[in-house]
């Protein structure tokens, strides 16, 4: 038996016909780019989010990129973020011309530490970008009082928690623009790059509008500096008939992740923490264990093959060197790093090929 950390061959087989009847809807109706799916799935998501505006772009990484600019991030400017997260979020920020600023993660969740924000911030902070980890909310009540105190920008970065809850309140409405990813791996996957920045200003969407399109509005006629990143209408398509199940889907992980609990409860390996004010969506389920690298080595011999996420913080790899951080800076963040590693989280991953992840793993802890 082979075990995958991921798999979207199960899904697409169940969906197949919904799948391709949306994909011909949008061939057979002559518009492909920006057409009456962005727009209805921008409304539908933005909705989902409990936003008032949505705006669909070509990545997550486009749409935190695009988010900075929207808040006027200038050169030189500061934005506090984790360095335990995938590379898109810190460059995103150096791309707009950003300076990151890394604070220490919480060792339960992985996810910031906010009590570390207010010692980093200074005169040149302009914002905060709090990355909802692996399917689990940041303490935003803190991060909105931290950043109100200081009159600085608040991005949620929710590529990995769509649909998560925090306080009952939904990922991605929490904050000034949130950026969330449509990567086929995520929670709400297509198949291809994809993503969207939501927000409750008007005066924000209409320039993240005009931003993703040429630095356009209605006529071909830049108003400012824009451009080129746009949510086509195929993936718009497809990601509205998902939109509809994606409840269903965090269910289905959220039964996977209380089997991986109460079978590995009485292991050495330790096990994700859902934080008290939060509901898990469990984008991906996250071990530690001492012994990881020779853990998944040997699963390797036996079919099973999972992932680091991720093996190297960001302050210690060579793009970022410029930043001035070295080895030992973020001590919790670097002893997690050389330690977690994802168990097979999807919908459609079946008890069988779980049961034999959870046996093989045993054998070797």
């Amino acid at each position: 038996m082979e075990v995958k950390v991921w798999s979207y061959l199960e899904q697409l087989e169940n969906e197949r016909n919904e799948i391709a009847d949306a994909i011909d809807r949008v061939l057979d109706s002559g518009v492909l780019i920006l057409g009456e799916n962005v727009k209805k799935f921008e409304e539908e998501f933005s909705s989902y989010c409990n936003c008032k505006y949505g705006v669909g772009v070509n990545s997550a990484t486009d749409a935190l990129f695009l988010a900075l600019k929207a808040l006027n991030l200038k050169k030189g400017d500061e934005v506090i973020t984790v360095s335990n997260t995938a590379v898109p979020t810190v460059s995103a920020i150096v791309a707009a011309g950003g300076i990151p600023v890394f604070v220490e993660i919480e060792e339960e969740s992985y996810l910031m530490d906010v009590d570390k924000i207010q010692e980093s911030i200074s005169k040149k902070t302009k914002g905060i970008i709090a990355v909802h980890l692996y399917g689990q909310c940041v303490d935003m009540d803190k991060v909105n009082d931290i950043a109100k105190k200081n009159k600085i920008f608040v991005i949620e970065d929710c590529s990995q928690s769509h649909g998560a809850l925090y306080k009952s309140k939904i990922s991605g409405c929490m904050s000034d623009i949130s950026a969330f990813s449509f990567y086929p791996t995520k929670l709400l996957g297509g198949y291809g790059d994809g993503g969207m920045m939501v927000c409750n200003s008007e005066e924000l969407y209409s320039k993240m509008k005009r931003l993703r399109f040429y630095g356009m509005d209605k006529t071909y006629y830049a108003n400012e500096d824009g451009y080129n990143s746009r949510l086509d209408e195929i993936h718009a398509s497809i990601l509205r008939t998902k939109l509809k199940k994606l409840d269903r889907y965090i269910d289905k992980r959220r039964l996977i992740a209380k089997t991986y609990d109460e079978k590995l409860s009485n292991t050495n390996l330790i096990l994700p923490k859902e934080m008290s004010y939060n509901r898990h969506s469990y984008y991906v389920y996250v071990v530690r264990h001492r012994n990881r690298d020779q853990i998944l080595n040997n699963l390797r011999k036996r079919n099973i093959f999972l992932n680091i996420s991720y093996p190297w913080p960001i302050h210690t790899m060579d793009a970022y060197q410029h930043l001035g951080y070295k080895n030992g800076d973020l001590p919790i963040t670097e002893k997690c790093a050389n330690e977690i590693f994802s168990l097979p989280m999807y919908p459609e991953l079946s008890i069988e090929k779980q049961e034999y992840l959870i046996k093989e793993l045993k054998n070797l802890i």
